[in-house]
């Protein structure tokens, strides 16, 4: 694992918590532990980055021996007490705790520095296997009581037997926990009639089984590349069905397990403020005709827009689409550093040119100004299009477009800022992703289809 400097915690901790980076990311990022990150936001947040000025000490007896009751006696959690005392990392505790076992429940304060090397190959073995034995009969009895404990659970927690591979993995943390030997575990297990079972040689089979995904291979190299190729921003249902749309059957939960086991997890959810462009009543307000029910079940019969702002740097970016209800499709777009009337203008004629026959098709918006302005009213009028508008106040009545917003920003924005370095990288990349929105970001509501398949989908069906 990569060892951290200062700096590099706080670059982890800055990103983490200020631009939306899951720690999964950062762990790919800078070589560490997940759970070693997610401890280091713990520490930080409990006692600040002052935490981090704290130079490598040696703790004494007493400090040591009061941690250490308090695991034994206070049933606190080892991870919580690790952030009480301010420790470095949550793996020292443990390693305090399994000295105080190794040294017969005393805790000694071993001398730092490497062992002298005169006579060490003669006690190296007979060291090793002395230690993987309780020393006295009260650490065996402490060893029995927790193999009882922890086996016994794996009989209560289901009505059925636990499987062979359950108990080789109890077994196995047992090992590690309490620094003994397989025969011992097993002896203690096999000696308890209302205990589960298990031989020596059935032990080492099951440890060494093949994975029982190893026949999954290939279809795991799909799904890491299928999330690779849209940037991290598929979940499990959607590579699901975009498995099922390459003609492969395979069913949701098994890509969730799969997904889970290479730690491959769709971008976290992220809200922010809205641009809102409501000025008051400044021209005549038109009626609500949509009234929620958003979809069609033709291309060009409802249309949405709005208009949502992008901060970068102090400067800000303005988009103004437009969606189809029945495809999802972003008819058109413009992209301007202020929110002026040319905007929403250029919007309408890019979506006139590219789909001429709009008689009938009723344009919603909120009430904003650039939409109640006469030009935008009458402009609509001319070409035969019924003008509908949102209540004050209530977003909701244009919900499709706050939703498309919503997964624009998430996908390509939010927790990405610092990769543009100015609006003109930010817009060409909103340019790219209404691309990739319309042409390959494939949607359930749309039966797998992407926007644009599912337009040539309806109209050859009519």
């Amino acid at each position: 694992m990569t060892k951290l400097s200062k700096q590099d915690k706080i670059d982890i901790y800055n990103k983490w918590k200020y631009y939306g980076k899951s720690s999964y990311q950062l762990g790919e990022e800078y070589g560490v532990v997940t759970s070693n990150l997610r401890y280091l936001f713990q520490l930080i947040d409990k006692h600040g980055l002052e935490i981090l000025d704290r130079s490598p000490h040696s703790y004494s007896v007493e400090f040591k021996e009061k941690a250490i009751k308090r695991i034994l006696t206070g049933n606190e959690a080892i991870n919580q007490i690790s952030l009480d005392l301010g420790l470095p990392n949550q793996g020292t505790l443990h390693n305090w705790l399994r000295k105080y076992k190794e040294d017969g429940y005393n805790v000694i304060n071993h001398k730092k520095g490497r062992k002298s090397s005169e006579g060490q190959g003669q006690t190296n073995s007979r060291t090793s296997k002395a230690n993987q034995r309780p020393k006295t009969e009260e650490s065996r009895a402490y060893c029995r009581k927790q193999i009882y404990k922890k086996i016994g659970c794996l009989s209560l927690s289901k009505n059925q037997k636990p499987k062979a591979q359950e108990i080789v993995s109890a077994v196995t943390e047992l090992r590690q926990e309490l620094h003994v030997t397989v025969n011992f575990v097993l002896k203690v297990i096999n000696s308890k009639p209302d205990l589960p079972h298990l031989s020596r040689s059935n032990y080492y089979y099951v440890l060494k089984h093949d994975d029982k995904d190893k026949k999954n291979k290939k279809i795991m190299e799909r799904i890491k590349k299928i999330y690779e190729e849209h940037r991290h921003r598929y979940g499990y249902r959607r590579i699901t069905a975009q498995l099922q749309r390459e003609g492969i059957e395979i069913n949701h939960k098994k890509v969730k397990r799969l997904m889970t086991k290479m730690h491959l997890y769709g971008i976290a959810i992220r809200r922010r403020r809205k641009y809102s462009s409501y000025r008051g009543t400044v021209g005549k307000i038109k009626a609500n005709l949509i009234r929620r029910n958003f979809k069609s079940v033709m291309p060009n019969r409802k249309w949405y827009s709005d208009v949502t702002e992008f901060h970068l740097n102090g400067e800000k970016l303005y988009l103004s689409p437009i969606m189809d209800g029945c495809t999802q499709e972003i008819v058109s777009y413009t992209l301007s550093r202020r929110p002026v009337l040319k905007q929403v203008m250029d919007m309408l004629k890019q979506a006139y040119k590219k789909y001429p026959a709009l008689n009938g098709l009723v344009f919603h918006t909120d009430q904003g100004w650039q939409y109640q302005n006469p030009l935008f009213q009458t402009w609509l009028k001319n070409h035969g299009i019924t003008q509908s508008m949102s209540r004050k106040g209530n977003s909701l009545d244009d919900g499709m477009m706050e939703g498309f917003f919503g997964i624009l920003k998430r996908e390509m924005f939010y927790g990405f800022e610092k990769t543009f370095k100015s609006l003109d990288e930010l817009e060409q990349a909103i340019k790219e992703y209404i691309e990739y929105y319309n042409t390959k970001r494939i949607k359930t509501i749309l039966k797998n289809h992407t926007p644009m398949e599912y337009r040539n989908v309806i109209l050859n069906q009519n």
